[in-house]
C-alpha cells in the first residue's frame, strides 16, 4: 500500500516515509516519529556542514588576502632593486614577465578558491533552509493572566425557532487559556463560533467576548481575495507604515514579491499563513484567536508553519479542530465537549 496523506496520526502508521523537497525525493525506514527524529539529525548535521562552510570561507579570504599582501611586498622589492640601475634590462625584463605570470596564475587561483568557498557556501545555507523548521517572533498581546477573556452562560441558540443547535451551554476563559471545541459533526461547532463573533445571537442565556478578537475561518474570509497580502496588512492595519507591514509579513515567509500575491491566488496553506501575517503579525496582537478547522487540507509544511506561528503567541485561543497532533503541538490545555446532536432532547 502506498498512502498519500497529511495526517499524523495515520502516518504513524506507516513503516517507510518518501518525502519530496527541492532537494529530491528522500525515504526514510520507519513511521512519522521516525521520520522526525531522522530529519533533526539531518539539521543538526547540515548545520554543522553551514558552519564548516563558514569556517572554511573565512580560512579562504584570509589565505587570498595573505597571498595577496606576500606578493605587494614581493613586487615592492622589484621595484626598489629596478631602481637601482644595477641589473641588466634583459633581466629585468625576465623577471617581470615572471611576476605577471606568477601574479595572474594566482590571481587565478584565488578567484577559484573564492567561488568554490563560496558555492559551498550557499549550498549548505540552502540544505539548512530546506530542514530548518519555521520559526517566528510576535508582539506581546498584552492580555493579563487573570482577565476574563469569553463568557458564554446558559446560552441556547439556533437556526429555525423550536429547533435549538446549542442549547444551555456555559464556559469561560480567562487569561491566555488556550481553548478547543471539540463534538461530533452537527454539535453545533460552528454555530457557537458564530454566536461568539456576533454572527448570531442567542435565544436565551448570556454570550460575551470581553478582549479583542480576530477570527480566521476555514476561507480566511478576513482577507479580501482581490487584494495582495501586502494590501490586505495595511488595510486592516492603517496605522502601520510600509517598512513595519513588510517586516511582520517577511516573518511569515511573504518576503519582498511574495508579499504582491493576490490572496485569492494562494493555496489553502499560503492563504491561513497570510491571515495569521495580518492578525498575528500587527504592531499588538488580538488577545484572542479563534480558529475554525484551521488544519482541513493544509500539508505538513504548512501545519507546521502555522504550528510555530501560535506558539510564538501569547494570547487566548479558542479553537475548533478534529486533529489531535495540532492541538498537542499548539498547547491546547482544556477541551470543551459539545453533546452528540442525536441525543439531543433525550
Amino acid at each position: 500500500m502506498i498512502v498519500v496523506s497529511h495526517d499524523r496520526e495515520l502516518l504513524e502508521e506507516m513503516d517507510a516515509t518518501v518525502e519530496l523537497t527541492s532537494l529530491g525525493a528522500a525515504r526514510y525506514g520507519g513511521n512519522w516519529s521516525a521520520y522526525r527524529a531522522r530529519k533533526a539529525a539531518e539539521l543538526a548535521q547540515a548545520e554543522q556542514g553551514l558552519a564548516d562552510a563558514e569556517r572554511r570561507s573565512v580560512e579562504v579570504a584570509r589565505e587570498v588576502q595573505a597571498a595577496s599582501e606576500r606578493k605587494a611586498r614581493k613586487d615592492k622589492g622589484g621595484r626598489k632593486k629596478a631602481a637601482k640601475g644595477d641589473m641588466p634590462r634583459i633581466l629585468l625584463g625576465a623577471m617581470k614577465d615572471r611576476a605577471e605570470g606568477s601574479g595572474g596564475a594566482g590571481a587565478r587561483l584565488a578567484a577559484r578558491k573564492r567561488d568554490e568557498a563560496g558555492d559551498a557556501l550557499a549550498a549548505a545555507r540552502s540544505r539548512v533552509e530546506v530542514l530548518q523548521p519555521f520559526t517566528v517572533a510576535i508582539a506581546p498581546s498584552g492580555l493579563a493572566a487573570n482577565r476574563l477573556v469569553v463568557d458564554v452562560a446558559d446560552a441556547t441558540t439556533g437556526y429555525a425557532s423550536g429547533e435549538p443547535v446549542i442549547e444551555t451551554l456555559s464556559f469561560t476563559m480567562v487569561g491566555p487559556e488556550r481553548v478547543a471545541i471539540t463534538g461530533p459533526n452537527g454539535s453545533g461547532k460552528t454555530t457557537l463560533l458564530a454566536l461568539l463573533t456576533g454572527q448570531l445571537q442567542p435565544w436565551a442565556g448570556r454570550v460575551r467576548v470581553i478582549a479583542e478578537h480576530a477570527m480566521l475561518d476555514q476561507t480566511v474570509s478576513l482577507l479580501d481575495p482581490a487584494q495582495s497580502i501586502r494590501d490586505n496588512f495595511r488595510r486592516l492595519h492603517p496605522e502601520t507604515d510600509e517598512n513595519a507591514c513588510r517586516a511582520a509579513l517577511a516573518r511569515f515567509r511573504f518576503r519582498a514579491d511574495a508579499a504582491l500575491q493576490v490572496v485569492g491566488t494562494l493555496s489553502g496553506g499560503q492563504m491561513l499563513r497570510a491571515g495569521l501575517a495580518c492578525t498575528l503579525g500587527a504592531p499588538q496582537p488580538p488577545q484572542l484567536l479563534i480558529l475554525d478547522e484551521p488544519t482541513n487540507h493544509l500539508d505538513i509544511d504548512s501545519l507546521e508553519a502555522v504550528e510555530a506561528g501560535l506558539a510564538a503567541y501569547d494570547g487566548a485561543l479558542l479553537v475548533v479542530s478534529h486533529d489531535a497532533p495540532f492541538l498537542d503541538a499548539i498547547g491546547v490545555t482544556r477541551r470543551v465537549e459539545l453533546p452528540d446532536p442525536s441525543l439531543r432532547g433525550a
